[in-house]
């Protein structure tokens, strides 16, 4: 994993928010909501995290960038994603 990414899943806030995954290019591939940034986020990256969709596992080598907006609750997350 790259190690700008991996510092990006260290820094991560524990609070509700929404979750933007880019390619290296700068595009949108994957967009979450999460009532714990940090650890929703770093389940699509610990092996066995029970995760099987087809695309989990390619994301190291794709994403270049995880972007976060933090919110005041998951209801805010909830709304801000599906904007």
């Amino acid at each position: 994993m790259d190690p700008a990414l991996r510092k990006t899943l260290d820094d991560l806030p524990p609070a509700p928010g929404c979750y933007l995954m880019k390619d290296r290019a700068g595009a949108v591939v994957y967009v979450g909501k999460a009532a714990s940034l940090r650890s929703r986020v770093r389940q699509y990256f610990d092996a066995g995290g029970g995760d099987d969709r087809i695309f989990i596992p390619l994301l190291a080598d794709l994403l270049g960038t995880i972007d976060v907006i933090v919110t005041r609750s998951e209801k805010e997350a909830v709304l801000l994603e599906n904007e």
